[in-house]
């Protein structure tokens, strides 16, 4: 915005009499038809146009942080350091390109099984395997990761030598594949621990690796309290991608326009209680009496009048996405047929669990605190109930 004022700087131009020769055809025009303006050029006087602050809705509606800037500016407050910038930045990049293949996934013929069995002896979709190439490609081309942990992985993955870094990544690059060809929510969830200085050795060929350097290798399964960094990225009608460095929980959305992840969500913070709860209940004959209790108990009207309400996306970090948002409870518990829980410790439940945790909720086995489990082995299973901190407490009561 501009506004015209008058002022005597010698430091502008003087349009004087003298002047008038030089541009005697326009001057005359003026004078025909707007004689007050021509006096005040003729007689010195000028106009200065002044810079005049914008209203604060404008500001506001650019003053645009995108996921590059939010990390230099953590790495320049000392949060995280420059080697975690890069590497989380290959992390996004993988995130957007998995993003982009899920939205054409139907188009370009890569929906349902890829024919091939993961460790889990879970049959693998053809994404499950692109998406893992393509977190362990981004991973290595930064340079800053040692080794890589996946779900589609047997055993961690040395980087080689020459693009080798100190950091250990764990990750499931795609949670929720099974929603795949029906177009449901998917994401991809990623942990980074500090390396183990007692495990800093030379690893180039994990082919041919010996009993000493595997299990130096798997000793870099740490607890989750050791995390430095942990976070996930949403496919759905958003792309969002959420992180936490220890310091609290932010979103950044992505904009399609931009190709950037864009900082929507600040500082997030868990309701302490909800109404809502997330349980597969097809698996409710299978599960404890307490267990049992504790749903009844969520089905029947409460003060209001209304029970709890019940949904189950079929994705980890589509159920963690809503908690955060909106509170309530979700449990993966074991049953008769599962002893250890279905979920993943490593590289799924306690990296939500961290990002639940700074986001001031809770998340326990049923027994004790996700964060303080030490895994035994890369794929060790966990049951989990994680979310609101009342509700959490809630189930406990029936539990203990």
């Amino acid at each position: 915005m501009v506004q015209a004022i008058s002022t005597s700087s010698c430091c502008n131009i003087l349009f004087s009499k003298s002047h008038r020769s030089t541009f005697p055809h326009s001057l005359h025009r003026f004078n025909h038809y707007s004689p007050s303006f021509a006096h005040r050029i003729s007689t010195g006087v000028q106009r200065k146009a002044v810079e005049l602050p914008l209203p604060e809705t404008v500001t506001q509606q650019f003053a645009i942080e995108n996921l590059t800037s939010w990390l230099l500016k953590q790495e320049l407050a000392g949060n995280i350091d420059a080697e975690l910038t890069i590497a989380l930045s290959s992390i996004s990049l993988a995130c957007k390109q998995i993003a982009s293949l899920l939205q054409r996934s139907s188009i370009i013929n890569l929906t349902g099984g890829q024919g091939t069995i993961n460790v889990q002896g879970e049959d693998q979709k053809k994404l499950d395997v692109i998406s893992n190439e393509l977190f362990c490609n981004c991973l290595r081309s930064s340079g800053r990761t040692g080794i890589i942990a996946s779900e589609e992985e047997d055993i961690p993955v040395a980087v080689e030598e020459t693009y080798s870094g100190n950091y250990i990544v764990v990750f499931d690059p795609i949670d929720g594949s099974a929603n795949i060809d029906t177009a449901l929510t998917t994401g991809s969830i990623f942990g980074i621990y500090g390396p183990d200085e007692q495990c800093l050795i030379d690893l180039d060929d994990t082919s041919t690796l010996d009993q000493a350097r595997e299990k130096c290798i798997i000793n870099v399964c740490q607890p989750g309290r050791n995390l430095l960094v942990a976070g996930y990225c949403l496919y759905s009608s958003s792309v969002v991608f959420a992180i936490s460095l220890g310091k609290g929980v932010f979103a950044f959305t992505l904009d399609p326009t931009y190709g950037e992840f864009v900082l929507t969500h600040e500082n997030i913070k868990i309701p302490e209680s909800g109404k809502i709860y997330s349980f597969n209940e097809g698996n409710y004959d299978l599960w404890d009496d307490k267990l049992k209790n504790y749903l009844d108990h969520l089905r029947q009207p409460g003060s209001n009048g209304k029970p709890y309400s019940g949904r189950y996306i079929g994705c980890l970090v589509g159920e963690i996405h809503r908690m955060l948002l909106r509170g309530g409870i979700y449990g993966n518990p074991k049953n008769k047929n599962s002893k250890n829980g279905n979920l993943r410790l490593l590289y799924e439940c306690a990296p939500m669990s961290f990002l639940i945790e700074q986001a001031g909720g809770t998340a326990i086995d049923g027994v004790q605190r996700i964060l303080d489990i030490v895994p035994e082995q890369v794929h060790q299973r966990t049951p989990i109930f994680i979310g609101s901190p009342d509700e959490v407490q809630k189930l406990q009561k029936y539990l203990a």
